[in-house]
């Protein structure tokens, strides 16, 4: 099998879709992979590396995608990527088709076989190739705050540890997830005063177990939300429906209530945000101002910590590549309904039944389609 790695072009993404060390484990199969010149620049991975390992570089995107079977990528495919998409082709990457209609239409008009890893699913429940990215978010969302906060961000001028004398931030995290969970370590490590809502009293009794006394847990509803929100100087929103668009938890009522300068750190955007006035930014330009409450919604938080994020996918991602590629796709989707979870379109129909209901069009399961 024809395995390509183009180069990642959305703004400021850093990240590739394959290491050195997973081309490697690739050739060890028997399967040879096409590196896009300089696709591994951004992690430190120079294109001798990939050769090392058994790839074959070639100049541009248009070559990976007019040659591979399968193609691996980190970040849904950009405008210019979807018209090199082919029926009969493989794409294996992050979608999050929920909030992105044209995309979605892109894609089902491409005829290609589409799996988002944020979709694939685990025996023991879980996402797995969402995990680790939702780790990385969720301890980069407090950095994000931090700085935020500063007043040349244009948030109040507060230290999230406070000082002596001087109380800290408080922090307040909607859900109790991978991501709430990893940024609530990381506040209450930096001195902050953090309080996770979440619906499931499961999980919040789970985080206080793990974190104790320093952390305040409190069950979501309406009242206490909006009570929250009105106290907090910054938030986190790290909402998740699998494959669906996020809840909107924050109104844009809620935003005006808001003290000014506080700020809002929206992980959910990549579903289309959890706060009603979030839209969705870059690295180059992260945050905006609604109602004096900075907003940070950077759709591809982990790309900023490339090397790092790209280690941590790879770890998830390499074995469903390898069974694409050992299996042929089709069978691969077929043996594995865990990876059958991922597939999102398959040969022009939409195959995931809460992308289908996010945007009004009629989708069937993935087992169906396969059939």
């Amino acid at each position: 099998m024809l395995v390509g790695v183009p180069k990642e072009i959305k703004t400021h993404e850093y990240r590739v879709g394959l290491t050195p060390a997973s081309v490697a484990d690739l050739a060890h199969h028997g399967h040879q992979v096409l590196v896009e010149s300089g696709a591994g620049d951004g992690i430190g991975a120079a294109d001798v590396q990939y050769l090392d390992a058994g790839a074959q570089i070639v100049p541009d995107a248009e070559t990976v995608f007019a040659r591979a079977d399968i193609v691996v990528k980190v970040k849904e495919p950009q405008a210019a990527e979807r018209k090199r998409l082919r029926p009969g082709q493989t794409l294996f990457t992050y979608l999050h088709l929920a909030p992105d209609p044209d995309q979605t239409n892109d894609l089902l008009a491409s005829g290609a076989t589409c799996i988002a890893y944020e979709t694939v699913t685990a025996p023991g429940g879980g996402l797995p190739l969402l995990a680790p990215m939702s780790e990385v978010a969720g301890r980069m969302s407090i950095q994000a705050a931090a700085w935020a906060l500063e007043k040349s961000s244009g948030g109040q001028g507060i230290l999230l540890g406070g000082a002596v004398g001087v109380e800290p931030a408080r922090v307040l995290i909607l859900g109790g997830g991978i991501v709430g969970a990893n940024a609530a370590e990381m506040a209450l490590g930096l001195g902050a005063s953090v309080t996770v809502v979440d619906r499931s009293v499961p999980v919040l009794r789970s985080l206080q177990a793990r974190f104790g006394a320093r952390l305040t847990t409190a069950f979501s509803n309406r009242g206490t939300v909006a009570r929250l929100l009105r106290e907090a100087d910054a938030v986190i929103i790290g909402v998740l429906i699998p494959g669906a668009a996020a809840p909107k938890l924050v109104t844009a009522q809620d935003v005006r209530a808001m003290k000014p300068g506080s700020v809002i750190v929206d992980v959910a955007i990549d579903q289309g945000g959890g706060a009603e006035t979030s839209r969705a930014t870059t690295h180059a330009d992260p945050t905006y101002i609604v109602d004096d409450v900075v907003h940070y919604a950077v759709a591809n938080m982990p790309g900023a910590v490339a090397r790092t994020s790209t280690y941590a996918l790879n770890n998830v991602v390499l074995p469903f590549v390898i069974e694409l590629a050992n299996r042929g796709p089709e069978a691969a989707l077929r043996a594995d309904p865990h990876l059958g979870n991922g597939l999102n379109i398959y040969r022009g129909r939409l195959t995931n039944p809460e992308v289908g209901a996010s945007l009004g069009v009629q989708a069937v399961t993935p087992d169906v389609a396969l059939a």
